[in-house]
């Protein structure tokens, strides 16, 4: 249990401080970092897979063409998201990121509701019309919708909607995925190297090594999230899960001074007080089912 823990407070830990790698190659175009993350991910997958043995997957993936065509979807969601948040990251705008993975596990139970036949529970409902009144505030607020921060919650969410009904493990998943997203992405480095605008081997050691490092900055917070999701509860794993955008936050505002005034922390504020309503309740409704659990378990 305690592994588990730590292995989920190191995953989201890591996921909280990417943007300061992302910021490291400013330089570089936000298209590219996203193909040398895509095709470095694959090789770094591909090893780990190696060593392990674990080739079945390719067998399932050749046999089901459905199960092809869930993994095209979910390839196009991650491209969006990563390729997003990179921009948004190096753009200025890690605030407006860290936003949209507030926003994420809310936007995770509507879909849940909508797309699940799940029950959407009191408190839940309240959290998520909280969330909502803090979305519309912004946008009023500052007369611009905040889509950075809806499109990495909707291509997250969407992510996750499809990845639940997928039959592969998290790193068998994450190494079709990348394949996929390869083909292009290598298509595109490809041609950068020949027009001689590429970046790789071009831009300094420092820089190359870090793009061919995005491949385990990538995979390893995955791993260990995966480690830690058949360690721990859900209800840990739920409220742990805020680390990542609490850090995403601090380092926009205090390491890279975002601008964050009254009024920004007024709809933020509306977002955080969804978010401890969900939490609790998500806690409360967790300690319930243990009761039972417990009380059935005695009989």
């Amino acid at each position: 249990m305690k592994r588990g823990v730590f292995a989920a407070v190191a995953a989201y830990a890591l996921w909280g401080i990417l943007p300061v790698y992302w910021k490291a190659l400013q330089a570089v175009p936000a298209l590219e970092i996203l193909g040398h993350r895509t095709v470095w991910s694959l090789v770094f997958v591909l090893l780990l897979l190696g060593l392990r043995r674990q080739w079945g997957w390719l067998r399932q993936a050749r046999r089901r063409p459905r199960m092809l065509l869930v993994f095209g979807l979910t390839t196009c969601l991650l491209g969006a998201n990563w390729f997003t948040y990179i921009w948004a990251v190096n753009s200025g705008h890690v605030v407006d990121s860290s936003l949209g993975y507030f926003i994420n596990p809310l936007f995770s139970v509507l879909l849940g509701v909508l797309f699940l036949g799940e029950r959407l529970r009191l408190g839940q409902a309240v959290a998520i019309v909280f969330a909502l009144a803090g979305v519309l505030f912004l946008t009023v607020a500052y007369g611009a919708f905040p889509w950075i921060a809806l499109t990495l919650a909707g291509t997250f969410g969407l992510y996750g909607l499809l990845r639940k009904t997928a039959p592969l493990g998290s790193l068998e998943g994450l190494g079709l995925e990348t394949a996929l997203l390869s083909v292009p992405t290598l298509a595109y480095l490809l041609a950068l190297e020949s027009a001689g605008t590429g970046s790789f081997g071009h831009a300094g050691a420092a820089t190359s090594l870090l793009l061919a490092g995005a491949g385990v900055v990538t995979a390893f917070p995955l791993l260990m999230f995966a480690y830690a999701a058949r360690n721990v509860t859900l209800a840990t794993v739920g409220i742990l899960q805020y680390i990542a955008p609490t850090l995403q936050f601090l380092l926009g505002v205090l390491v890279y001074g975002e601008p964050f005034n009254g009024t920004r922390l007024l709809g933020f504020a509306a977002i955080w007080a969804a978010l401890a309503l969900y939490s609790a309740e998500g806690l409360f409704q967790g300690h319930g089912r243990d009761a039972v659990h417990h009380a059935h378990a005695r009989n």
